[in-house]
């Protein structure tokens, strides 16, 4: 279970990085002064968002790293896997925040909030509902 759960963790680390990375360099662009007060706050809190995505994601490679050889693998796995889910959901965070900011500087629409929210809910029928649906199906037989 560990292996499978490391490559699961490198797919979504890669992305929140790259994302994580874009986020950073916005503050430094003379365009990130012409945002509103509200356009600037969630910038603010989309890169928290992806400081503490960052954070979750790589914990369980750290994880690995200093409990390795000490006999506590099965405690590992649970708290890796913990921790993968929980980056997940700040992942699915990340980007709706991420989405919702781009679309409002690039639109001025009203219909912003209703796509994010779309798109916030394919996110969550990929990465949860699929899963538990298949993982429900299964037990039951």
């Amino acid at each position: 279970m560990w292996t499978e759960l490391i490559q699961e963790v490198r797919v979504a680390q890669m992305g929140v990085q790259i994302l994580f990375g874009f986020l950073l360099t916005v503050v430094f662009t003379p365009k990130y002064e012409e945002l509103s007060e509200t356009n600037q706050m969630i910038y603010l809190v989309t890169v928290v968002l992806g400081a503490v995505t960052t954070g979750a994601l790589i914990g369980p490679v750290s994880l690995h790293r200093l409990v390795s050889g000490r006999r506590v693998k099965p405690q590992a796995v649970r708290w890796a896997s913990r921790l993968t889910v929980l980056g997940l959901v700040l992942l699915l965070a990340t980007m709706a925040a991420s989405l919702l900011l781009i679309l409002r500087v690039a639109t001025h629409d009203g219909f912003v909030p209703y796509l994010v929210t779309g798109v916030v809910c394919w996110y969550l029928l990929c990465w949860f509902g699929i899963p538990l649906w298949t993982r429900y199906r299964g037990a039951s037989r």
